[in-house]
């Protein structure tokens, strides 16, 4: 005869399956970001052994998740995509909007240094990676975009300013000269966006117009 359980031992099986998912995740995580890491240092043909090592997973899990190592540099790329554009939210609770804009461009800084790990792998003429310049505008574009919003109805900085513009001036900045040097390239953003309040003050209440 079955073993009836108690409404507790009910309450902690009923509980496994969510630990194992939340266990899942934080395993999922620390490999994306050990790839990173390892990708960032050695390039994207780095040995899957070391990404492994560096998670503390087995060579297996990484090969069941990700069974080609384009599956993988995919997964990287649009998980640091995912952490810049929800690192806009997060900024825009917590400050101003002028600030709240100056900072996430700081972070897209550091997006931008991540991508350079994957810079070999991005431009190789892939197919597997023909889908990810659709995901960084469906996601990082409309973070920026409502960061502006947000300081253009503020009247901190100017209207009239697309966020494909200014993704790709920080993507330039960031590549220039000192590209290598993340001091320098902090420096040019910073700039940048105090160029941005220029005009703020000639704005009506609708972006993108100005007062006759």
């Amino acid at each position: 005869m079955k073993k009836r359980m108690t409404p507790q031992t009910e309450k902690q099986e009923a509980s496994k399956p969510r630990r194992k998912r939340a266990d899942g995740l934080r395993k999922m995580d620390s490999l994306l970001q050990a790839a990173m890491e390892v990708f960032a240092k050695s390039g994207v043909d780095a040995p899957v052994r070391e990404i492994a090592e560096r998670a503390g997973v087995g060579l297996g899990t990484v090969y069941r998740h990700f069974p080609q190592r384009s599956d993988l540099i995919v997964a990287v790329f649009k998980s640091q995509m995912d952490a810049c554009a929800d690192a806009a939210s997060v900024i825009a609770s917590k400050y101003e909007p002028g600030e709240a804009l100056a900072r996430w461009m700081q972070r897209y800084v550091d997006f931008i240094a991540t991508k350079r790990g994957l810079a070999a792998a991005l431009h190789s003429g892939d197919p597997a990676y023909s889908a990810l310049p659709g995901y960084f505008d469906k996601r990082l574009r409309p973070a920026l975009r409502t960061l502006l919003d947000a300081a253009v109805r503020a009247k901190v900085v100017r209207p009239a300013i697309e966020a494909d513009d200014l993704l790709r001036a920080v993507a330039t900045l960031c590549h220039g000269a000192h590209g290598e040097e993340p001091a320098y390239s902090r420096k040019m953003v910073e700039l940048l966006v105090d160029g941005l309040r220029y005009g703020a003050d000639t704005q009506t209440d609708s972006p993108g117009k100005r007062r006759k």
